[in-house]
């Protein structure tokens, strides 16, 4: 079965390279009861809800310095070898700059994926990809 791609908005937000800086976060959005497509964490922490108000508005009551909505993609797909590969020489054939991917084995015989791409190239990405 081929990749299900779906252009989503993401958020970031910077924090301090400290222990406990995305639980502390990541705990907030459990207690307000949002739930994330996608999370990538470091020193900047990616955010894909599925309800954007929702995320905005814990992020407000708690004053976290929120940048977006911005655009990425989420993928999801049967796992296979070179599933990563696939997408990647797509749009490397179209000569399409990927600035960061994360993938994983989400069991079962599934992987998924977060892709992000600069802006002047999200409409492109899309097609290339054939995002919903």
């Amino acid at each position: 079965m081929p990749e299900t791609v779906r252009a989503v908005d993401y958020f970031y937000v910077l924090v301090p390279d400290k222990p406990g800086e995305g639980a502390r976060i990541l705990g907030e959005l459990k207690r307000a009861g949002v739930n994330l497509v996608a999370y990538s964490g470091g020193a900047q922490l990616d955010f894909v809800p599925t309800d954007p108000d929702a995320f905005r508005a814990v992020a407000k009551q708690n004053k976290w310095k929120v940048k977006g909505p911005k655009r990425a993609f989420v993928i999801e797909g049967d796992d296979r070898i070179g599933a990563c590969s696939d997408v990647l020489q797509k749009l490397a054939a179209a000569k399409i700059n990927v600035t960061a991917m994360d993938s994983v084995a989400a069991g079962f015989g599934r992987w998924g994926a977060i892709l992000w791409v600069k802006p002047g190239a999200v409409k492109k990405a899309a097609a290339v990809l054939g995002a919903m």
